[in-house]
């Protein structure tokens, strides 16, 4: 009688990012291949279960993030900063466009010393390359308590693709995505 083969599953892990708003980082990560999943969030702060306006304030130290979920077997954690580099500016100190504050800093929550080590590398690649005029500030911190933003912040990009900010500014960082990143597209 043959062995019954078993089934193998796939491992998940979780990349927790800051780079402004999170409408725009969801937005581009849902599209990734290999994702399984995008929560937009608040984390990095020192109040328990801050509110999108307390955030927003600037009061509890919390960032605008996303927590991606993905299958290390369809797409590296380094592919997923190497995106993150593209549609954020990680040169400017707690700002992202028109939108400044500590809430919209960019950083790279780490969830292990490995994903703290190809942070460090894939930064230290960009420094050596000269693609930014300016230095990088984006923070590599250990990833803290996680809390889910509120529900109406979820799939905000699809869910109101007309709305003024998402045409304006996640559709270019969307688009840029697509185009330099088109073989990572999910099909």
């Amino acid at each position: 009688m043959e062995p019954i083969p078993q089934t193998t599953q796939s491992r998940h892990e979780n990349a927790t990012l800051a780079g402004g708003c999170f409408w725009c980082l969801e937005a581009v990560y849902d599209q990734v291949r290999g994702v399984k999943s995008v929560e937009s969030g608040y984390i990095g702060g020192t109040v328990e279960n801050p509110t999108y306006e307390a955030v927003c304030n600037g009061h509890t130290g919390h960032a605008e993030a996303v927590r991606v979920t993905f299958d290390p077997e369809k797409v590296s954690y380094r592919e997923l900063l190497e995106i993150f580099f593209v549609i954020h500016d990680p040169t400017t100190l707690n700002r992202q466009g028109n939108d400044m504050g500590t809430q919209y800093r960019s950083a790279i929550f780490y969830h292990s010393p490995e994903q703290r080590q190809v942070a460090k590398e894939v930064m230290t690649i960009l420094t050596e390359q000269r693609l930014y005029a300016k230095p990088i500030v984006t923070e590599v911190v250990p990833a803290t308590e996680w809390y889910e933003a509120e529900p109406y912040h979820q799939e905000y990009f699809v869910r109101n693709p007309s709305h003024g900010y998402c045409q304006f500014v996640v559709g270019p960082k969307v688009a840029k995505f697509r185009k330099q990143f088109a073989e990572r597209l999910k099909t």
